[in-house]
């Protein structure tokens, strides 16, 4: 349903009254013309403009409606909502104004931003007449002027704004318009509620452009991640080999430790030369960790055999100790 309309059909109770007064009417003509009675067929007239009148005068405006009554073309009051009356052929009702919430959609076509980029932006407005009167008597037409004044409020948002801004804003773009619009339309009464800016496009030509850049951006962004990432691992090395330097025993474990995940994750059989064995030195390795466990006993010199030394000979040999008793 429009906003504003300035005809109205007949609400359904002066429809209903209106034909009730027309059927006694010509219920009384017919009685007056058969027994030749002059007062029925006046009374029947009587009725009949009765009807007119209660067509005429009695109105009814909708819970969100208000009328604009004029009385021989000047302002005589808003009314609404529910029933009223008016004078007939001296009072009219101009426009029906609603106060709902209306909705109107607009767009920028082709319009350039501050960076000379053309873009096609649309956007809709949400928006309610808060003087029936204003609204009524200062603009012929304010849904037509909304559009409009949306329409040229976006195109100068857009040509003072980088299309990087309006992209990655878009509530920003939404507050400036909403500010712009509200202001020029409270002088008609309207008051804008909220804009909504919903889609910006961009030429083709230029999105590829844009994918472009876009792409080499996060790729330099990546390799600049690489190369923290080395340095952050380089920096763990370093620290690793200073551990490393002054604990060779770590090293060492660290090196068994590393065949061992390998043979455990891949299942693979790996041949170790004895030289290697020999180098890890594991029977030291293994005396170490036992000294450091809690309660292990420390390692001393093998206690001396009971009894008096065996003699050797002059050869070199053992020689059996004699009992001389």
């Amino acid at each position: 349903m429009n906003s504003v309309s300035s005809r109205r059909g007949a609400n359904s109770l002066s429809m209903l009254i209106t034909l009730l007064l027309l059927a006694a009417a010509g219920f009384s003509f017919i009685q007056g013309a058969r027994d030749h009675a002059p007062p029925l067929i006046g009374l029947a007239v009587l009725l009949v403009i009765a009807a007119i009148l209660v067509a005429k005068s009695l109105m009814m405006a909708r819970q969100w409606e208000r009328a604009i009554v004029l009385r021989l073309g000047k302002l005589q009051a808003v009314r609404g909502p529910g029933l009223f009356l008016i004078v007939p052929f001296i009072d009219e009702v101009s426009v029906w104004v609603d106060q709902r919430i209306q909705t109107t959609e607009f767009n920028a076509e082709q319009a350039l931003s501050k960076d000379t980029v053309p873009v096609d932006v649309d956007a809709v407005i949400f928006w309610q007449i808060h003087d029936p009167e204003r609204a009524a008597l200062e603009i012929a037409d304010y849904r037509s002027a909304i559009e409009r004044v949306a329409q040229t409020s976006l195109r100068e948002m857009v040509g003072s704004s980088l299309l990087s801004t309006l992209l990655a804003d878009r509530k920003k773009g939404d507050e400036v318009l909403l500010g712009e619009i509200g202001r020029k339309t409270s002088e008609w009464g309207v008051t804008a509620i909220s804009v909504e800016i919903r889609d910006i496009s961009v030429p083709p030509s230029l999105q590829d452009a844009m994918s472009r850049e876009a792409q080499a951006q996060r790729e330099a962004a990546a390799r600049l991640h690489l190369g923290q990432a080395e340095q952050e691992v380089a920096k763990r090395f370093v620290e690793a080999a200073e551990i490393y330097a002054q604990s060779p025993a770590a090293l060492q474990l660290r090196a068994m430790n590393i065949i061992y995940e390998t043979t455990k994750e891949r299942g693979a059989t790996i041949l170790i030369p004895s030289a290697m064995v020999d180098s890890m030195n594991p029977a030291a390795l293994l005396a170490g960790s036992l000294a450091v466990q809690p309660g292990a006993p420390a390692a001393g010199p093998e206690p001396a055999p009971k009894g008096p030394a065996p003699q050797c000979d002059a050869r070199g040999g053992r020689r059996a100790r004699t009992d001389t008793n």
